[in-house]
């Protein structure tokens, strides 16, 4: 079969409410428009033309790197109109056309594969999906004459009787090319000040052409999203889908309903995930691991049997085997924790390099560092990496003793084994094997509280003779 693909993507979305362009929100982390794009781009076709509005920098954008072709709707006129501007694009092509919404991000490949297959077997003109409702709804109803489709109604347009109707319009067609012709025998909707793709059913019904509806997936995978609740609601979905499709891979969820994983993100067996975890873009997760709650792991490697403590943020980093990482620590883009390493309680990472076995277990900030293998970081201990001008870089060499409360002033270079003393502002390198101090010599003044408390007592004195108080 000869294909093309034609995505309608060039309506405002008013009823998001939202400077943003509605394809462009967010469903578990990717734009809408690209959960269609992606199973469009599974069909494998000969063209894929995307229709867009003038303004479509922001949506061109976002679909950098993807093999489709845009095509412009200078003004909202209607989905028989966009496509129109999309048949610009399909000169000499002679074919099939499959056409959607690019507001449906959870369509199936599958379920797209399946519906050309039925189109092919049985040579229609135009093929539809549609699905079953209950309730009331605003979708456009499929009107049949016994088994025949005779026309699609819209719910402002139908009257009482074809309301009752369960049968509904997904917006997905499959269109013979002879048939683009037809688009122009379409008239203005006065109403609303469009041109419909649903009126070229009943034109091509009266033409006698061979029209049909098929009815697969279900609403919640043909329904687009056009309000915040349609949003709220593809999301968690998609969420639990991603969540279960984990499960049944050998992933363990404390609570699943409260987990959110980004479709990209790979996650080992026998891996154990508490509640409230944002596992986000294009992370990996290995084998083994804990993963405790309130935790965010974005764009990041973690190895196998990796412990990430309760309230954490790792962020386009690396942790290695067997390494633990939290409560309350901070992993910045850039920054790599060896294998065995402990990174603790309210600890701060941003583009250091951590050796296999290092601890830093309290209160630390550490940038722009190489920090070597075994080396104990003590509490309070900070890299100044920065001098109001350019970030310099801290070498800690393998083995290194970091006292408590240290201010290392980049660039500097603590060598092999040294110790560096408690309470110490290093400013330049330290030897090998040294032990580094810096500090001013403890003076202890006697009887010094003595002496400040007589005096306050003097004060309050005073105080009461003057009648302040």
């Amino acid at each position: 079969m000869n294909l093309s693909t034609v995505i309608l993507a060039a309506g405002l979305g008013t009823r998001m409410k939202s400077s943003t362009p509605k394809l462009l929100h967010l469903v578990c982390g990717n734009p809408i428009i690209k959960y269609v794009v992606d199973a469009v781009a599974a069909l494998k076709a000969d063209k894929n033309i995307i229709v867009v509005g003038s303004d479509n920098k922001e949506i061109r954008a976002a679909l950098t790197g993807y093999p489709f072709t845009f095509a412009i709707q200078k003004k909202q006129k209607g989905t028989a109109d966009a496509l129109k501007a999309a048949v610009r694009k399909l000169e000499n092509f002679d074919g099939t056309i499959l056409v959607l919404n690019g507001d449906t991000p959870l369509i199936d490949p599958s379920t797209l594969q399946k519906f050309l297959k039925i189109h092919s077997r049985n040579k229609e003109d135009i093929s539809i999906i549609s699905f079953m409702v209950e309730g009331s709804n605003s979708y456009g109803r499929i009107i049949r004459d016994g088994k025949r489709v005779r026309a699609i109604i819209e719910d402002r347009d139908a009257d009482k009787e074809q309301k009752k109707i369960k049968e509904v319009n997904s917006g997905i067609y499959v269109i013979k090319n002879h048939i683009l012709k037809l688009l122009s025998e379409i008239k203005m909707n006065r109403e609303k000040g469009e041109y419909q793709l649903t009126d070229i059913i009943d034109i091509a019904v009266k033409k006698g052409c061979r029209i049909a509806a098929h009815i697969l997936g279900n609403e919640t995978e043909l329904t687009g999203i056009n309000t915040r609740e349609e949003l709220y609601k593809a999301g968690h979905y998609l969420s639990n889908k991603i969540v279960t499709g984990w499960m049944n891979k050998g992933v363990s969820f404390i609570d699943k309903t409260s987990v959110f994983i980004h479709p990209e993100a790979e996650i080992g067996m026998d891996t154990i995930i508490y509640p409230n975890v944002h596992i986000e873009g294009k992370t990996i997760i290995g084998n083994d691991c804990v993963i405790y709650p309130n935790t965010r792991i974005a764009n990041s490697i973690i190895g196998n049997s990796v412990v990430i403590k309760d309230s954490t943020i790792i962020e386009s980093s690396t942790i290695k085997d067997k390494a633990t990482v939290g409560p309350f620590a901070h992993l910045r883009p850039g920054s790599v924790i060896g294998s065995f390493s402990q990174i603790g309680n309210f600890v701060e990472i941003k583009k250091a390099v951590v050796g296999d076995g290092t601890k830093a277990s309290h209160l630390s900030y550490l940038g722009d560092a190489e920090i070597g293998k075994g080396v104990n970081i003590g509490a309070g201990t900070i890299t100044c990496n920065y001098d109001g001008e350019v970030k310099h870089k801290t070498v800690i060499e393998d083995n290194a003793f970091i006292g408590s409360d240290t201010q290392l002033i980049a660039p500097v270079k603590v060598g092999k084994g040294a110790y560096v003393g408690a309470g110490s502002t290093i400013t330049e390198d330290v030897p090998p094997l040294s032990l580094a101090v810096s500090r001013t010599a403890q003076v202890n003044i006697e009887n010094w509280a003595l002496r400040k408390h007589k005096k306050g007592e003097s004060n309050k004195l005073k105080n009461k003779k003057g009648g302040h108080e």
